[in-house]
């Protein structure tokens, strides 16, 4: 099979904007621009006395051979000890209507376990959240530092799912939800 690539018919214009290869964008200006990505909102949960868990919205799948998936995690949050040490989390991808969840996840010096987001032990005595979109159990492969925070590279070995629902995401400094195309649409409705 022999593929051909044709040249581009528009030409690409130059950026308007200079270029310097010798700065790098500040850490405010740096969120800011990342504040434009949506994001799904995972919570990752650790086993421990007291179980740890926290708000995610790096949650990526890595790979399929082996099945792999990844997160992020600042060195200073305050699970980052329960993280570093466990071998088996869970990670949790919240539904339209979890925000609450996602808030109590998301807060310091709270018992986020008691704060009303319902859960039980699961494979390896790992918290799982009750009705949530999906759940993953998975044995952490690595940890890698990056920065101030670290990769966490982790293999599914249990997993969940609802039959229905929609992603919870984060955009802009808040959370947001996808529009439900089967409303009526109003003239003049985007």
């Amino acid at each position: 099979m022999s593929v051909t690539i044709e040249p581009a018919t528009t030409p690409i214009e130059p950026a308007t904007t200079s270029f310097d290869p010798t700065t790098t964008v500040d850490p405010d200006r740096f969120r800011g621009l990342l504040r434009h990505q949506a994001a799904a909102v995972a919570v990752v949960t650790a086993a421990g006395d007291p179980p740890v868990g926290f708000t995610a919205t790096s949650f990526t799948s890595v790979s399929l051979h082996p099945p792999l998936v990844s997160f992020c995690v600042a060195q200073t949050a305050s699970s980052w000890p329960g993280i570093a040490r466990a071998e088996h989390i869970a990670v949790h991808l919240l539904d339209r209507d979890q925000d609450e969840v996602a808030r109590i996840f998301a807060t310091s010096g709270i018992d986020r376990f008691a704060s009303g987001a319902g859960w039980s032990a699961g494979p390896h005595g790992v918290p799982v959240l009750h009705d949530v979109l999906a759940w993953l159990v998975c044995r952490v492969a690595d940890r890698i530092t990056a920065g101030d925070h670290d990769i966490v590279l982790a293999e599914p070995v249990a997993a969940g799912h609802s039959t229905g629902g929609q992603p919870l995401l984060y955009h802009q400094g808040r959370y947001a939800v996808l529009r439900d195309d089967a409303a009526p649409r109003h003239p003049g409705q985007p």
